[in-house]
C-alpha cells in the first residue's frame, strides 16, 4: 500500500484487512511477524497497514490515567528537573490557601507502594504531607521503618511522625524506629545528649541504611515551615538576612538551593544533608503557590529524587529561572 494509495479512502477489503490485523497487534499482542504469517503478507505490509490504520482514523489510541492525575506535567516536570520521578496532582479549589492538600500525600501512598522493595529500609522526616501519606498508606512490602526527624512538638508526637512511622511498619509488617524527641533543642550541648540517648541513637544507626526516603519542603514564613514556626524572632530574622527561601528536615536553602545557616542543624535531630545525599531514593512532597518557590529551591539542591507535587506548584516550577542541572546529579551545589 504505497503513501499515494494510503491518503486514498480505503476499499472495503482494505478495511476488513486492516481492521483484522490492528486487531490482532494492539488488542491481542501479536507480532508483526506473526500477523504476516497469517495473512501471507510481509511484514513490511503489516507495517504500512498498521500506519495507515491510525493514519484513516481506523484505530485510535487513548492514554488515560486517572484524572486526577496530570501526565503532561508530569512528564515535563521530570525531564525539567532532571528527576527520577515527578506526579503532578490536580489542585483543589482552595490550593491558594491550602499547601500540601492531602491528596498528596495519597498519591505518595500508592507510589511508595512502586518505589520500596522488601528488605528496604524507609525513612520519614516530619511534615504534614508524610503524616498524611503514612495515613493513606494501604500496602508496603516487608521493609524497616525509620523516623529521619524529630517531631514538632513532642507532645503531638502520637498524632504525628512518630505516629506515621508506626502506621508504615504496620502496613509492611517490619520493624519501626520512632524518635522521641523534639526536632529544634534550645542548645548544641542538649542536641547532641539527646542523639545519645538509646532509642534516638538507635534510629541513627540507620540513616546510612536507608533506601527510600520520604520528606516535605517547607517556605521560610509562619505557618508553611514548622523550623520557621520554632524559632524566635531574633533568630528568623538572623536565618532570613542570611537568603533563606526554604526549609527541609531543617536544611536551610536560599533561592539556589544552596544550603545556608548550617548551625542550626547542630541544635536539631535531624538526618544529616550529605546522608540524605547518599539516599537512592529521596522523594518530597509539597505543593500549593506559597511553597512553589520553596519546591524550587530544594530540587535545585540535588537533594531530592522525586517529586509528589499539584499543578498549581508545578505552573511555577516549569518557568522559574534558568532551568536547573538534573536532580541525579547530586553533588552539592556550594561545593561542600
Amino acid at each position: 500500500m504505497s503513501a499515494g494509495r494510503s491518503a486514498m479512502r480505503m476499499g472495503p477489503a482494505e478495511l476488513v484487512q486492516a481492521a483484522a490485523m490492528a486487531r490482532r497487534f494492539y488488542l491481542e499482542g501479536k507480532s508483526k511477524i506473526q500477523i504476516a504469517e497469517e495473512f501471507g503478507v510481509s511484514r513490511f505490509k503489516v507495517a504500512r497497514v498498521l500506519e495507515t490504520a491510525l493514519e484513516r482514523d481506523l484505530v485510535r489510541i487513548e492514554i488515560r490515567v486517572p484524572a486526577e492525575l496530570d501526565a503532561e506535567r508530569s512528564d515535563a516536570l521530570r525531564a525539567r528537573y532532571g528527576l527520577r520521578h515527578a506526579v503532578v496532582v490536580e489542585s483543589p479549589a482552595d490550593a491558594e490557601e491550602t499547601p500540601d492538600p492531602e491528596n498528596l500525600g495519597e498519591v505518595a501512598a500508592d507510589l511508595l507502594g512502586e518505589l520500596v522493595n522488601e528488605g528496604d529500609v524507609l525513612g520519614l522526616a516530619w511534615g504534614r504531607s508524610t503524616i498524611h501519606m503514612a495515613a493513606a498508606l494501604d500496602r508496603l512490602p516487608p521493609c524497616t521503618v525509620v523516623q529521619l526527624t524529630g517531631v514538632y512538638d513532642a507532645g503531638t508526637a502520637e498524632r504525628g511522625s512518630v505516629e506515621a512511622v508506626r502506621r508504615a511498619a504496620q502496613v509492611s509488617g517490619g520493624d519501626a524506629h520512632p524518635i522521641y524527641a523534639p526536632m529544634l533543642l534550645p542548645d548544641v550541648a542538649t542536641a547532641q545528649a539527646l542523639r545519645h540517648q538509646t532509642g534516638i541513637a538507635r534510629a541513627f544507626e540507620y540513616f546510612d541504611k536507608v533506601t527510600v526516603a520520604c520528606v516535605s519542603i517547607g517556605s521560610w514564613e509562619p505557618g508553611i515551615s514548622t523550623v520557621h514556626d520554632m524559632l524566635s524572632d531574633e533568630e528568623r530574622a538572623h536565618y532570613a538576612s542570611l537568603g533563606v527561601a526554604a526549609e527541609m528536615s531543617a536544611h536551610l536553602f536560599d533561592s539556589e538551593g544552596r544550603r545556608v545557616g548550617r548551625d542550626l542543624g547542630e541544635r536539631c535531630i535531624t538526618v544529616k544533608a550529605d546522608q540524605l545525599r547518599r539516599i537512592p531514593e529521596v522523594v518530597a512532597i509539597a505543593g500549593g503557590q506559597r511553597k512553589a518557590a520553596a519546591i524550587d529551591a530544594v530540587l535545585r539542591s540535588g537533594l531530592v529524587t522525586s517529586l509528589v507535587t499539584d499543578t498549581s506548584a508545578a505552573d511555577y516550577l516549569m518557568t522559574a529561572g534558568p532551568t536547573p542541572r538534573p536532580a541525579l546529579n547530586r553533588a552539592d551545589p556550594d561545593g561542600a
